[in-house]
């Protein structure tokens, strides 16, 4: 370990965006502690503006805002070179599934409802803010390196593991570890793109757990945690390798199926066959002692490119076929377009 001392780094900045006075300030109250300097924009002009002069580690944007909402912010800032890898997070009252698809869809990393919770925001925070300080980090050891080449060596390759190491916790859902809503619209894009060009088709598969909410209600949140990790686990079993399982959120999930052979056959068995391993009994420790718990799958199953040919299409229509599989009596797995 070399003893160069690099240069000292600038305060992260996040610039905080909100035509609302009072909510600028309760953000700032939140954030006051989180080690970052915090930079305000009542409106989409003024947050594009102060991004032409500063470079910030986090943007925290309102939806709804008069002129210029946040969608329209988050795509220009997503075509300009010098902000399109500054991450963004929305915040908004209005948390459906398609404002959120629009969201990400903008650029979006991630997404906090109104009324903010303040645990929630100082975590997701703090990610991002490590992640900046790991890059900044790096960045300065490698300006470095024509004059301490030799001796930076080691100490640039155990930065850059921990930069995976933050990553990983950037990208990841912290509870099962599965690949998170960020990190799964990534997967899909890239197997889209895949599909296209070997003219290969693929599953998407839209699951949400029945009967989990009762689980959390009767035995406690730390109860539902080891369920959902237990579901998690046997999930990651059933697919092959080239799949990707995500935790979207609550008791939703996720998977994209690129290594079946032939998806309208073979993706329907799978997902029937998923939906029976998750219907089987779970023994887990509860506060009144071991208890065997039981739960059940609803899942909505879309193909690519038979039931839609874009990133969000496929979403949506997994998600309604989903819908349709609780509509129908849960515990089931319908096909899109059906």
């Amino acid at each position: 370990m070399t003893d160069a001392v690099l240069p000292s780094l600038p305060t992260p900045k996040i610039l905080i965006v909100d035509d609302h006075a009072p909510n600028r300030l309760a953000l700032r109250r939140l954030l006051a502690k989180a080690g970052a300097e915090l930079v305000e924009a009542d409106s989409g002009n003024a947050a594009l503006a102060a991004c032409l002069d500063e470079q910030f580690a986090l943007i925290l944007l309102d939806v709804n805002m008069p002129e210029m909402d946040g969608f329209e912010v988050a795509q220009l800032l997503s075509e300009d070179e010098t902000s399109n890898q500054t991450p963004i997070i929305f915040i908004s009252a209005a948390y459906d599934d398609l404002h959120r698809l629009k969201g990400y869809g903008s650029g979006a990393v991630d997404y906090i409802a109104k009324p903010v919770n303040e645990i929630i925001l100082r975590s997701k925070v703090g990610v991002f803010l490590e992640l900046y300080r790991r890059k900044a980090e790096l960045q300065a050891a490698l300006d470095q390196l024509s004059k301490h080449s030799k001796a930076l060596e080691v100490e640039i390759e155990l930065r850059r593991a921990s930069e995976l190491q933050v990553w990983h916790r950037a990208s990841h859902d912290a509870l099962t570890d599965l690949p998170n809503r960020m990190l799964f619209m990534d997967r899909l894009e890239t197997a889209i793109e895949r599909a296209r060009r070997h003219s290969r088709p693929f599953g998407l598969a839209y699951i949400d757990i029945d009967g989990f909410k009762p689980v959390n209600d009767t035995y406690g949140h730390q109860v539902g945690d080891e369920l959902l990790k237990a579901i998690a686990l046997r999930l990651r079993g059933k697919v092959r390798q080239e799949d990707t399982v995500a935790r979207l959120g609550g008791d939703e999930f996720a998977i994209v199926l690129e290594g079946v052979v032939d998806p309208q056959g073979a993706a329907q068995r799978l997902c029937e066959s998923i939906g029976s391993e998750i219907r089987r009994p779970y023994e887990l420790m509860t506060p009144t002692g071991p208890q065997i718990i039981e739960v059940g799958a609803s899942i909505g199953l879309a193909l690519f490119p038979e039931h839609a040919d874009s990133c969000d299409a496929l979403i949506l229509a997994a998600d309604q076929a989903m819908y349709r599989a609780k509509r129908a009596g849960k515990n089931r797995c319908e096909m899109a377009g059906g």
